[in-house]
């Protein structure tokens, strides 16, 4: 699958650009298999990249401009790296200029590329397609003009384009996997600080297998809004309780629970979710530790009920698909992934029974809501990386 984008990349580059490019660069999307809506709450989360890619061809120009081809929309777009950079109305572009915008505010020269990109990650399906084109781009451009940048330098550039030219506030998990995932390894890493660790996820007899809803609702804007709101709300209150209370990590049930009254039950429940989810990653990294399977899975059950009942970002649709699995012994996890509202359910699958649940569960989602389920077979793969073939 990796060969036949490479093939398709480097056709659509000779097609638009008259030669064969210089280099290939293959940018991952990413799945989180624990650690939702934490980045933003001081917890820890447990991304890793998977073999689903953007795939960038490109070669050196001369004359100062990216030059830019979306081949899976077959538009282009230029633009000159010396001008006053800013937003345009399309909107893949954004993802290149806002890169450009930031390696250019680090005071460093970079010229002009020709650039042809096409991409295997879903799109809207929560598995960070735009921090692959970000990361991809900033780490094409450190490579074959000798930026110096870091590989975390690289990760906060495409945060800090996503801010500032396509307006999402994300964290920065998305555009750290992308760049720093490896091989069968998952990263735990820490939201404020950046430090991380790669843990071991060979999942020997199982596999990871993601079902797409094909549905993402309007509330997932507003919803994580007013979820941050709540919780920063709740985290004000419980610290006038608790003076040497800093970040919910210095939290526990109990110490949440001793003041749901003066929380109030909204505020509450989305406390107490924060809370057991920053405790269920560690866990998780414990769990993963010992190949207990079974316990991670676990986890993944109670991260979704958390999200759906406490936290409330699940949908009908995601509800449906984790209950579709939850009594199928060759399933030991399943939960939603991502900001909520839709996009994908995440399940621990035994391979020799991936193809019979995926079967299944379309069946009966169409059934329910007349909407053809996608699913995804995804492996824990490398970062963004030079492609040699």
């Amino acid at each position: 699958m990796k060969k036949k984008l490479v093939k398709h990349v480097t056709a659509s580059f000779k097609e638009q650009f008259n030669a064969a490019p210089e280099y290939i660069f293959l940018s991952p999307g990413r799945i989180n298999i624990i650690g939702e809506h934490v980045d933003y709450n001081d917890g820890f989360v447990l991304p890793a990249a998977i073999n689903k890619y953007v795939c960038f061809a490109v070669s050196k120009n001369s004359d100062g401009k990216v030059n830019l081809f979306a081949k899976d929309l077959n538009e282009s777009y230029s633009f000159d790296m010396d001008n006053n950079l800013k937003p345009a109305d399309q909107m893949w572009a954004n993802f290149f200029l806002g890169v450009a915008h930031e390696i250019k505010q680090r005071g460093l020269a970079s010229k002009g590329v020709n650039i042809a990109f096409s991409s295997t990650i879903p799109m809207g399906a929560g598995l960070s397609s735009s921090a692959a084109v970000e990361c991809g781009f900033a780490y094409a451009l450190n490579s074959i003009y000798n930026l110096g940048l870091s590989k975390e330098d690289i990760a906060l550039i495409g945060q800090k384009s996503e801010h500032t030219f396509v307006g999402v506030n994300c964290g920065i998990m998305d555009q750290f996997a992308s760049v720093f995932g490896k091989k069968s390894k998952v990263i735990k890493l820490d939201c404020n600080t950046l430090e991380y660790e790669y843990h071991k996820a060979d999942f020997k007899e199982y596999m990871l297998v993601l079902l797409d809803s094909k549905v993402k609702h309007t509330h997932l804007t507003s919803g994580y809004n007013d979820r941050r709101n709540e919780v920063e709300k709740g985290i004000a209150i419980l610290k006038q309780h608790y003076p040497g209370v800093k970040t919910f990590r210095d939290l526990n049930e109990d110490k949440v629970h001793t003041v749901k009254d003066q929380l109030g039950d909204v505020i509450y429940r989305r406390c107490l979710f924060v809370v057991r989810e920053i405790q269920r990653v560690l866990d998780a990294v414990a769990a993963l530790e010992k190949q207990d399977f079974a316990g991670l899975g676990q986890l993944m059950y109670a991260t979704h009920n958390g999200l759906s009942k406490n936290y409330e970002v699940s949908c009908e649709e995601i509800d449906f698909l984790v209950d579709a699995v939850r009594a199928d012994e060759t399933v030991l996890g399943a939960r939603m992934m991502g900001g909520g509202f839709g996009g994908c359910s995440i399940n621990l699958v035994k391979k020799d029974a991936a193809d019979a649940l995926i079967a299944r569960v379309a069946k009966e989602y169409k059934e329910k809501f007349n909407i053809k389920l996608e699913a995804y077979k995804v492996k824990v793969a490398k970062g963004t990386s030079l492609y040699t073939s």
